[in-house]
């Protein structure tokens, strides 16, 4: 009867959680867009003007890496920036959940945790709405193979985990360190220009190319561009590593969080 209890409590506590999640996704997209033309197409519109911008300066010169097709180059530059685009966006906003909601936890008791990951599933589902069947379709007509369109879920997936976990700390370090929004940015720059998004991997030095594989889009670009361009099956190492990394990452982040959090209503 005790377990049963439990259970219940559980089941409960896990079916509230994720009713205040869609209440708080809904919110966000509502306020975000709110009066917007294009709404949460605005994630599909912005990688493709940077896109056409980065094949007009650097397609050229780095299409030879690309089997000397323009082409490839645009797709390439185009996974990349999605990846970079999604992670800028989800962390960035994730960083000021908590202490935005500060208010509102003081008045009632709510699962702190549920704010930064909320952020991240507003950008989930305008990715899936906007951006996501654009891959698919462009993986299927590259590859003609349905298993690799449904291999894209896999470093997506890897995105999301390691977004969430980078979510979960910087919310957590802003509670404590109110100027981090400054030095994040210059982190996000720092991520951004060294993941191979709009240059191939190849051209860096390889003593400096061992240092760039500690970031941790750079295994999920190349999964992505692996099963997107390709036109051969899915690598299984790529999405083993890149997942790897994402349950690292959010392991990480997550007990960071759930360390700091006992300290949160003193400072919010």
């Amino acid at each position: 009867m005790t377990i049963s209890l439990k259970d219940n409590s559980t089941w409960l506590q896990v079916l509230r959680y994720w009713e205040l999640l869609h209440v708080l996704v809904a919110r966000n997209l509502k306020v975000r867009y709110r009066g917007s033309f294009l709404g949460v197409y605005w994630s599909l519109f912005n990688p493709l003007i940077m896109t056409g911008l980065y094949t007009a300066i650097f397609g050229a010169t780095f299409a030879s890496y690309y089997g000397n097709s323009i082409l490839n180059y645009v797709l390439a530059a185009f996974t990349g920036l999605v990846v970079i685009n999604f992670f800028s966006a989800s962390t960035s906003q994730a960083l000021s959940s908590v202490v935005g909601n500060g208010s509102l936890l003081n008045k009632i008791s709510l699962p702190v945790s549920v704010f930064p990951v909320s952020m991240i599933g507003a950008n989930v589902f305008q990715f899936s709405v906007g951006t996501f069947p654009l891959l698919a379709l462009m993986t299927l007509i590259y590859s003609k193979n349905f298993i690799n369109v449904l291999a894209l879920i896999f470093p997506f997936l890897s995105l999301i985990l390691v977004c969430t976990g980078i979510g979960f700390l910087v919310s957590a370090l802003y509670v404590f360190f109110r100027d981090l929004p400054y030095f994040y940015e210059l982190v996000v720059f720092v991520i951004w220009l060294s993941s191979p998004i709009f240059y191939p991997a190849a051209i860096v030095p390889p003593q400096v190319r061992q240092f760039l594989r500690l970031n941790p889009l750079s295994p999920i670009i190349e999964s992505l561009r692996q099963i997107t361009l390709s036109g051969s099956a899915p690598n299984l190492g790529l999405i083993w590593g890149s997942l790897l990394s994402g349950v690292i990452i959010l392991a990480l982040g997550w007990t960071c969080f759930h360390l700091w959090r006992h300290q949160f209503m003193d400072l919010l």
